[in-house]
């Protein structure tokens, strides 16, 4: 790694990390005590972590804190929204239609997708209402 390049997982955004977890609730509830041991850990013994397999170790926990952090509208937009829009995006071009291409990367239209499908009778996150 370079001298001129910016590590993840400094000192500083690890006790951010740790500061937003606690906020959210998400400290105890989500993170096992080995990952709030490995973050404490992390937080007092180094100023920027060098090692690949202790970054790689707290990239898991902060994924895992992400997953945990993400609005219900994200995730379905992330699980449903983004596959139908890339899916209406290819059939729309077959068609001709030549703006559709740029539907498959737009967030707009997976959130819109996303929330009609929400609102939707087969949708079983609602018990189909």
């Amino acid at each position: 790694m370079s001298s001129g390049c910016q590590s993840l997982f400094e000192r500083d955004k690890l006790q951010f990390l740790k500061l937003r977890a606690k906020r959210t609730g998400i400290w105890f509830r989500v993170l096992s005590s080995l990952d709030r041991a490995l973050i404490d850990s992390a937080i007092k013994v180094v100023d920027r972590v060098r090692s690949l397999r202790l970054a790689r170790a707290l990239f898991a926990v902060a994924k895992k804190m992400e997953k945990a952090l993400e609005s219900g509208v994200s995730r379905v937009t992330r699980i449903v929204g983004f596959p139908l829009a890339y899916k209406l995006g290819l059939l729309a071009k077959k068609w001709g239609n030549l703006m559709a291409e740029s539907w498959i990367s737009d967030v707009s239209f997976a959130r819109f997708l996303a929330i009609m499908y929400i609102n939707s009778r087969k949708n079983p996150l609602t018990g189909g209402l």
